[in-house]
């Protein structure tokens, strides 16, 4: 069957590039990992209750920031962060009773205690859970999954992708993980997980690291000094980054004692607020330079929700386009039409670079969306949506 593949050359990219990762613990990152923790713990619940995935989507999540008074040494959270968790998941099925809020609450404050070292889900946080009852039509449309066929789609959106990325862009990712990897937490408890990447490529390449430093562990502002000159030493050594600028905690003042200090590693504890959709794409990443889609892909439903399916297809297909040897690299476009088979977008747009044979690129498409239906199932195993899975 022809699935509307479309297949054209890609044009020279610009010499001059900028990438951006929001870290675990930045405020924007917090609510897409709790809102795709919801949606993760509903779908084992209902495949554990019903066998089968029921309608859902939790992609509303709203972090207003708290009040602290860091110090050298040790300072002390004020006022707690409040969550707000929010959408649509079905809450009865065969005449039961499905306990949303208490399986979102549990998840979101689960994620909190396994990712945020230093914030109590209890004393710092507030969850207040606001999930209703689904539309009755989008229900109808997730029915279908539900007697084994194809999903339809729940709505008339699109998807992008690249791969591979560049070497900058793989640069902001690596250095986000390394400096939130638990190895280095044991070496260097005082980085906190709130670390935002801002890598600039502008004729020489320049990274601004912002990271919460925990206050415990810095005893004065001699040691803070200290310890961002280890961190840069650190990066440097594990990273290579070659002669790349780094910089680190650039709204440090040193001369009026002005740094940034946290009690708990997030700005979230003092103000900084945070949502879902305004951090990391689905591919790890913010890309203004490179096809970027602005759907907020945490939370939504991974059975027919095209918001989260067709941009994941996107990353996946381009990344088995490049390994399988098909093409130096690939652009993936694809929209859908609210209440059509996902296997059947609208459009499948393909940019690549040195393409082998266009006629077996076009096969090798194909033969990838008539799998769509099967993407769900790695999503559950994965607590975040920003990673890359293997290849279908």
């Amino acid at each position: 069957m022809k699935k509307n593949i479309q297949i054209e050359s890609l044009p020279t990219l610009s010499l001059l590039e900028m990438a951006e990762r929001k870290g675990t613990g930045h405020p924007d990152s917090i609510c897409d990992h709790l809102a795709e923790s919801v949606s993760i713990a509903l779908c084992k619940y209902y495949l554990q209750e019903f066998g089968t995935v029921l309608h859902h989507n939790v992609d509303k999540a709203l972090l207003i920031g708290g009040s602290s008074s860091p110090a050298f040494g040790g300072g002390q959270t004020i006022e707690p962060i409040e969550i707000i968790l929010s959408g649509r998941a079905t809450d009865e099925a065969d005449g039961r009773i499905i306990p949303v809020q208490e399986i979102a609450e549990s998840a979101a404050k689960a994620w909190i205690s396994k990712n945020m070292r230093f914030l109590d889900h209890e004393k710092d946080v507030k969850i207040t859970v606001k999930i209703k009852k689904g539309s009755n039509d989008l229900t109808e449309l997730f029915r279908r999954f539900g007697q084994g066929e194809m999903p339809l789609a729940n709505d008339t959106s699109f998807g992008v992708a690249f791969y591979p990325f560049s070497e900058l862009e793989t640069m902001t990712l690596k250095i986000e993980r390394l400096l939130n990897a638990a190895k280095t937490k044991k070496l260097m408890p005082f980085i906190g997980e709130d670390i935002k990447v801002m890598a600039v490529n502008c004729g020489h390449i320049h990274y601004t690291v912002s990271i919460a430093m925990v206050d415990r562990f810095i005893s004065d502002l001699s040691d803070y000094k200290s310890k961002i000159e280890q961190i840069k030493l650190f990066i440097r050594e594990n990273l290579n980054p070659g002669a790349a600028e780094l910089f680190i905690n650039t709204a440090d003042n040193y001369e009026n004692g002005s740094v940034y200090l946290t009690v708990t590693g997030t700005s979230a504890e003092a103000g900084d607020d945070g949502e879902v959709g305004r951090g990391n794409r689905i591919n790890g990443l913010i890309t203004p330079y490179r096809p970027m889609s602005l759907e907020a892909v945490a939370g939504k439903n991974p059975i027919s929700h095209i918001g989260k399916i067709y941009n994941r297809f996107c990353l996946l297909l381009c990344k088995a386009i490049v390994e399988q040897g098909l093409a130096e690299e690939a652009h993936a476009y694809i929209v859908s039409q609210i209440g059509k088979p996902i296997d059947e977008p609208q459009m499948l747009h393909l940019k690549l670079k040195n393409c082998k044979n266009e006629a077996e690129l076009e096969d090798f498409a194909a033969a990838k969306l008539e799998k769509i239906s099967s993407i769900w199932k790695k999503m559950l195993v994965t607590e975040t949506p920003f990673e890359m899975m293997e290849p279908f």
